[in-house]
């Protein structure tokens, strides 16, 4: 056969092309593509996939946005979590399981009802009214045209039919409104004796026969999980600056090619009066208001000391009029091209002639001019010198990324080369387990890791990788493991401590503190339950051993724990005082409840607000309630790629 093949070269290319070309044919040369190398599958909804390509593009723009609102106090890897990753799923399939229900409901948005939520945007008008002009320049102001907004806008306001009207519906009848304001307001009296578990303490005695039956039957307790102990490196701007130095030549030679960051560019103070025109008005409105202006113009003129009073009276700007037309301080590149150019072209105390943009006409005032300055750079030296540090920080922190890249896989069973090599220090921290560091009690206390070591190994990634084949059995060197865009790591596992139940010596002062306590729990129960039962027989005009009383509602719980006035709150008080016993974590508490005020009459504007805050909360509920019944009905599916994603186990963006 394999004879045949070698003798009949040329015949069995020709077989093999006959046999693809259809291929290509039926599919295309992207579909064939994409069938050799199919994108991994995350859900579906109503047979079609959701794929970590659309889950990566969607995570990007997650990131995107809480970087712009969070500046510099984003932090990646504080998202990059698993509740995170879940949440962005679902999501994506809510989103996905909603369209498809506007599709198969063949919901429509009108043309009027696009126009009239276009309009209804507060971004998009002038003194009230939509304005075609500003709507561009808004648009534009976002790389957007009318089109493609007007497009997406028409999607989300037919995807919105689906779910919206269940939620504007939801209703919340007054008097259960009027009930709960009722339930919140009202005010209890009571007083408190606490039997506290330390007060108990010195009497209890733990022998060593309790301390062994308690280890015997508690050995899942006591259990500690797998763990490793890992040396890692890390690259950061801190290990890039290190030993970075600036001299004095390198910071004048920064400074003088960099002066305007060190400055302050001309200013001028400026007032103005405006003649609006509106963008759809015809030349003869144009030409009066034009008119109009230059008669203005002329008075400001004849008189500059009343500028301000002319302004009051005949500026149309409402922002400004009122302040006597004052604009403030102005730069360039603050005001539309046709005004700044005027402003500019003046000096202090003139005043211009008309002056047209797309807004009306324009009379200008300057008031006061402020020529461009640069701070002298004894007051800059240090700004110049950490700009210059930072940004060979960043070149450095490239070059370093690039060995740190290299090297760890040169010798893959020792950081020492990479830490020699960079200059970088070898951490080690013990106790990692697959869910984060063991607990105190379960460590050495010597062993406790730093802040920052602690952030390290806290980052899932980087568990993930501690716990990866080739490094926890093979103990080799990870690859680099970004955890910013400027934070880089790189590890190794030098021990593994396989899940163990400790010696009893080694745990023997814990189980005693735990059986302390439970037991000092247990005698101070006791001893608060006996008080109890003597107060409710014997029922006392004067009770002594209680706190001064206090007055709590649910929203004011003053000193009582959450039980305490769950328990107080919800007694029924018809025979008074009443007594009530609460068991904490610590303390058992006897509650004594001497006095209810009844809520007062609600005034109905908070009847209504308060309506209208539970309306939106049932309409939530009820419209994910609607929504799992919209995901049965299109038979989402979540698949088995999803979890490694949500997990950790997979990072999304190389699986």
């Amino acid at each position: 056969m394999f004879e045949f093949i070698r003798n009949h070269r040329r015949w069995m290319q020709l077989i093999l092309l006959l046999l693809i070309l259809p291929s290509f044919v039926l599919f295309g040369l992207e579909g064939y593509t994409s069938f050799m190398a199919k994108e991994p599958e995350l859900a579906s909804v109503d047979g079609q996939p959701i794929t970590l390509g659309e889950f990566n593009r969607a995570r990007t723009a997650q990131l995107e946005q809480y970087r712009s609102a969070l500046g510099a106090q984003f932090d990646a890897s504080a998202f990059d979590t698993p509740i995170f990753r879940e949440q962005l799923l679902n999501s994506l399939v809510d989103q996905r399981t909603v369209a498809a229900a506007a599709n198969k409901g063949k919901y429509s948005v009108s043309d009027e009802t696009l126009r009239r939520t276009i309009a209804a945007i507060p971004a998009v008008q002038q003194d009230g009214q939509f304005s075609s002009e500003r709507y561009r320049q808004v648009l534009a102001a976002q790389g957007m045209t009318p089109a493609s907004f007007e497009l997406g806008l028409r999607r989300d306001l037919t995807i919105a039919q689906v779910l919206q009207p269940i939620g504007l519906t939801a209703r919340v009848p007054t008097e259960v409104a009027k009930n709960i304001l009722a339930l919140v307001t009202e005010k209890r009296v009571v007083a408190r004796q606490i039997f506290s578990a330390e007060s108990f303490v010195k009497n209890i005695q733990i022998s060593d026969a309790d301390i062994k039956a308690w280890y015997e039957a508690n050995q899942d307790q006591l259990r500690i999980p797998e763990n490793v102990d890992v040396q890692f490196v890390v690259l950061n701007e801190e290990a890039a600056t290190k030993d970075v130095k600036v001299s004095d030549a390198d910071i004048e030679s920064f400074y003088k090619q960099n002066q305007a960051r060190y400055g302050q560019p001309e200013r001028r103070r400026v007032s103005h009066i405006l003649i609006e025109v509106p963008a759809s008005a015809d030349e003869a409105t144009k030409a009066k208001a034009k008119l109009r202006a230059e008669d203005v113009a002329k008075k400001a003129a004849a008189s500059p000391k009343d500028f301000a009073a002319l302004a009051k009276e005949f500026s149309q700007d409402s922002g400004s009029a009122s302040q006597g037309g004052d604009l403030g301080w102005i730069s360039k590149n603050m005001l539309v091209p046709q005004v700044e150019q005027a402003v500019f072209g003046l000096d202090a105390g003139k005043i211009s002639g008309v002056i047209e943009s797309p807004f009306g006409f324009h009379v200008l005032n300057v008031l006061e001019l402020q020529p461009a300055s640069v701070k002298p750079l004894a007051d800059v030296k240090e700004d110049v010198a950490a700009e210059i540090r930072k940004q060979l920080a960043a070149e450095r922190f490239a070059d370093m990324a690039g060995k740190l890249t290299n090297l760890v896989y040169d010798q893959r069973d020792s950081l020492k080369p990479i830490a020699d090599a960079l200059n970088l220090k070898i951490n080690t921290v013990k106790g990692l387990s697959r869910d984060g560091l063991l607990p105190a009690q379960q460590r050495d206390p010597s062993d406790m890791p730093s802040d920052a070591e602690q952030t390290i190994v806290g980052n899932p990634k980087v568990r993930q990788t501690a716990f990866s084949n080739d490094v926890l059995k093979e103990k080799l060197n990870s690859g680099v493991i970004e955890l910013s865009p400027d934070v880089i790591v790189a590890l190794r596992v030098e021990a593994v401590h396989p899940s163990r139940v400790p010696a009893l010596d080694a745990v023997t002062t814990r189980i005693r503190d735990v059986l302390i306590a439970e037991r000092a729990l247990a005698a101070a129960e006791a001893a608060g339950s006996k008080e109890l039962d003597t107060l409710k027989a014997d029922k006392p005009a004067e009770p002594t051993g209680f706190a001064p009383a206090m007055t709590v509602t649910r929203q004011s719980p003053e000193k009582l724990t959450r039980e305490e006035l769950e328990a107080v709150m919800s007694a029924s008080a018809k025979t008074l005082p009443l007594y009530l016993g609460v068991k904490g974590s610590n303390q058992y508490s006897i509650l004594m409840l001497t006095k209810v005020e009844e809520a007062v009459s609600p005034d109905p504007a908070q009847v209504s607000q308060l309506q209208a805050q539970l309306a939106q909360a049932w309409g939530a509920a009820e419209e994910q309630a609607a929504l799992k019944i919209l995901r049965q009905t299109y038979k989402v599916k979540v698949l088995p790629d999803a979890a490694k994603v949500i997990s950790g186990e997979l990072d999304a963006a190389k699986l």
